[in-house]
């Protein structure tokens, strides 16, 4: 029989859409502030769902086309916490550029459930939808500002090349379905394992899967929309693209390369590789020539996906785990970021140039602190999350003998800190050519400052993600 209670965050935030939507329809423009409200109430209750029908051990339902797990349910609590940051970052910048409308919430919370539903996936197709219901919603979303070109032009860029990838994953899956008859997950690998599992027709159909799961990372050569949406879009919207998706496309990974395709290891690897090397080098090297801080962020998204894949290239359990603390520290670290752009903005205009920066420290000595923290984590500076984010998942590479992999890394991560270093240049030995004060509003101070603290807590004391990474996954 169908267990109901398993998908009961699902239900509860479909529900939750429904209802933001309607109440949404009636409000007026001065009102807007309810449908605000109703949304993180929505991701509130949703959270609740999650832990109230946790799980301790793997469960499938719905003819086991859906799995819960303790890692599935990790997972969603950080997605909820990260779109409940993204809805706090944002509310003040919408408000003040005409673009608090309840389009951003509605669609926020749509692409959160396609997130839940990659997460659970234990069936192709229905990682296919998931995906699926998360990029139309990142469609719309990059288009919000109707009057502007750049985003309009952002989100044609984005939809054109996204259902490209989509049309390959889906190509792939159909190939598998064909040699093997089935879609799920647990009997696909099983059948994968057995001798002949791997030729020329499952290669092929492998090749297409990872060509749409390394879209959906932003992995090169699949990354050319990274930096272009990350400008283009309104930044609330470049912060959402930037860091709930992520968790997605680690999920997606996961179940499908690892549950799925566990058997062909080998295979994925190798193409992983030539991925991850091509990710840290492209990435790390176009992000220093950038003046635009957003599209800089963009191209460090790529470098830090190549590190990301470095855990599933090692395929160990313990490389898995890193991969996937990795991805938590990268969003952390990456919604900070954003948020720190959204509160230096004002109507009319955009901190989203590196010059923007500029003596930030002599505004606000603690934000300046606060973004140096975020810039040294993305760094890889100890004691901040980035520095045992990187340091685990290279570990990781040397326990399988891939020590020249390691050694790349490394490499790379040295010449990255060039153009995070230099935004702290900018905050602190230049002369501000805005001198007013920052003056945030209470919450959001207390937000930015709370995860800019959270990425040197966890530095600090990094048993404590690691070890429920290791404990549920």
């Amino acid at each position: 029989m169908i267990d109901y209670s398993l998908a009961a965050p699902e239900i509860f935030l479909t529900a939750a859409i429904c209802v933001v939507l309607m109440v949404d329809a009636f409000l007026r423009a001065e009102q807007r502030r309810w449908t605000y409200t109703l949304s993180m109430l929505a991701l509130v209750g949703t959270a609740i769902c999650s832990a109230l029908f946790g799980v301790d051990e793997r469960l499938t339902t719905f003819t086991g086309s859906y799995v819960a797990d303790p890692a599935g349910d990790v997972l969603k609590l950080f997605a909820y916490l990260i779109v409940a940051l993204v809805f706090l970052y944002s509310r003040d910048y919408l408000e003040e550029n005409g673009l608090f409308k309840g389009e951003f919430f509605v669609l926020g919370l749509l692409g959160l459930l396609g997130v839940m539903i990659i997460i659970s996936g234990n069936n192709l197709l229905v990682l296919y939808l998931g995906l699926e219901v998360q990029s139309l919603s990142l469609y719309a979303l990059i288009a919000l500002n109707r009057e502007s070109a750049r985003s309009a032009e952002s989100a044609m860029k984005y939809f054109v090349l996204g259902a490209i990838a989509s049309g390959t994953l889906l190509y792939g899956i159909s190939l598998l379905y064909g040699m093997t008859g089935t879609i799920e997950l647990g009997p696909l690998a099983a059948q994968l394992a057995e001798p002949g599992g791997l030729n020329v027709p499952t290669v092929l159909a492998l090749a297409f899967i990872v060509v749409g799961v390394a879209f959906k990372f932003g992995a090169v050569p699949f990354h050319m929309w990274i930096p272009d949406v990350y400008q283009g879009a309104p930044t609330p919207v470049a912060l959402y693209v930037g860091s709930a998706p992520k968790i997605a496309a680690f999920a997606l990974a996961w179940r499908v390369l690892v549950d799925g395709l566990g058997p062909l290891h080998v295979s994925w690897s190798d193409m992983l590789i030539v991925l991850c090397v091509l990710s840290l080098v492209i990435g790390n090297l176009l992000a220093i020539v950038q003046s635009n801080f957003k599209r800089m962020l963009g191209y460090s998204t790529i470098s830090h996906v190549g590190f990301i894949l470095m855990g599933f290239i090692a395929g160990t359990e313990d490389g898995i785990r890193f991969a996937m603390f990795y991805t938590i520290a990268y969003v952390l670290m990456a919604t900070a970021a954003f948020g720190m752009i959204l509160m230096l903005s004002r109507k009319g205009f955009e901190a989203e140039n590196l010059e923007d920066f500029k003596g930030l420290n002599a505004r606000s000595p603690w934000f300046a602190a606060v973004m140096l923290l975020i810039m040294f984590s993305m760094t890889g500076v100890p004691p901040l999350i980035g520095f045992y984010a990187k340091l685990v998942v290279l570990n990781s590479l040397l326990e399988v003998g891939l020590v020249w992999l390691a050694a790349l890394g490394v490499v790379f991560a040295v010449i990255g800190a060039f153009y995070y270093l230099r935004v702290v240049w900018y905050m602190y030995f230049n002369e501000p050519v805005e001198t007013a004060p920052l003056a945030p509003a209470t919450d959001l101070r207390v937000a930015i400052s709370a995860n800019g603290l959270l990425l040197l807590a966890l530095g600090i004391f990094p048993g404590a993600l690691l070890n429920l990474v290791a404990r549920v996954l």
